[in-house]
C-alpha cells in the first residue's frame, strides 16, 4: 500500500468519525449515517490496498 493511499484512507476515516460524532452531538441522523459511510469507505480502501500488498509480497 502506498503511503499516499494509506494517508487518504486514514484521513477519510477520521473525517467520518468526526462527522458521526457531530451528528451524535446535534442529533442529526444524516450526519451520523454519512460519517459511518465514510468510515466504511475508508475500511474498504484499506482492505483493497492490503490485498495489493499481499500480492506484491507473494511475488517478491
Amino acid at each position: 500500500m502506498s503511503t499516499q493511499d494509506r494517508v487518504e484512507a486514514t484521513a477519510k476515516n477520521i473525517e467520518g468519525k468526526a462527522q458521526e460524532a457531530m451528528g451524535n452531538v446535534t442529533g442529526d441522523k444524516g450526519d451520523q449515517a454519512e460519517g459511518k459511510a465514510k468510515q466504511a469507505e475508508a475500511s474498504a480502501q484499506h482492505a483493497v490496498e492490503d490485498g495489493k500488498d499481499a500480492v506484491k509480497d507473494a511475488i517478491n
